[in-house]
């Protein structure tokens, strides 16, 4: 029987070397180095601890960087599932649209125990959301609320084009408020998808903003540097995904 070097210790100091290294060679910058952690298993309390909420930022950066190249890393999810079995430690809460095309964790090459997930139609905020958003932080300690639109967005030229329909129309009302914040001097029409990219950020923007105003919670964990809630946009063309601080 053949005797294999890298046992499984090993292989894992291994891994978190190639990851420290990957880190340093993408950012250039050594503040906003993301702590090595193990892709074989869930994030561990002790990693997410580790990390500031610009290094979270950084290492969804770089996982979408993976996304874009098609070299996502190598989750071993069975493990991931095993090990996130008695308790989970994610390091964000990302509040998304329910765009089919638009799957937080896949663009951000995220594993199982990594992220706390709300979606909904044009990533609105709500009183459920905002107390899902403060048990994720508050309670079980994630460092970042990163708020994620998107190109193209069907809710947002649902919104710009009046369309009624059931309980539908009473959400896309939540988004009119974007298009009238939203400064362009084209076409203001849905039908305009420049127009409309433009209103998707306004959007998240005016979210970021809903959060802040109606989570006394979140609005101070933001204010003592524990947290940061940020903004992002993803792009279906290219699946870039832009970071963005309001």
């Amino acid at each position: 029987m053949s005797h294999n070097p890298l046992n499984q210790s090993s292989r894992r100091i291994l891994l978190k070397h190639t990851l420290a290294v990957s880190a340093l060679s993408i950012t250039g910058l050594a503040g906003l180095l993301v702590p090595t952690i193990s892709l074989a298993a869930s994030l561990s309390k002790a990693e997410r601890d580790a990390m500031t909420p610009d290094q979270v930022i950084e290492h969804f950066r770089q996982g979408n960087a993976r996304f874009r190249e098609n070299r996502p890393a190598k989750h071993d999810f069975l493990a991931q599932k095993r090990s996130s079995a008695a308790g989970q430690y994610p390091a964000a809460v990302i509040l998304s649209c329910i765009d089919s095309r638009a799957p937080a964790e896949i663009l951000l090459d995220a594993g199982i125990g990594e992220t706390f997930n709300a979606r909904v139609a044009g990533n609105i905020s709500n009183r459920d959301i905002l107390g899902s958003m403060e048990f994720a932080c508050a309670v079980a300690g994630a460092k970042l609320v990163l708020v994620m639109g998107h190109t193209s967005c069907g809710a947002v030229r649902g919104a710009i084009d009046n369309a009624e329909l059931g309980n539908l129309t009473g959400l896309l009302d939540e988004i009119k408020p974007a298009i009238e914040k939203t400064k362009y001097s084209g076409e203001r029409k849905g039908s305009n998808y420049d127009f409309v990219d433009a209103v998707a950020r306004q959007n998240v923007e005016m979210t970021i903003l809903n959060i802040r105003k109606n989570s006394s919670v979140l609005k101070s964990l933001e204010d003592e540097k524990k947290i940061k809630i940020v903004g992002s946009m993803y792009h279906l063309v290219g699946g870039k995904v832009d970071f963005f601080e309001v």
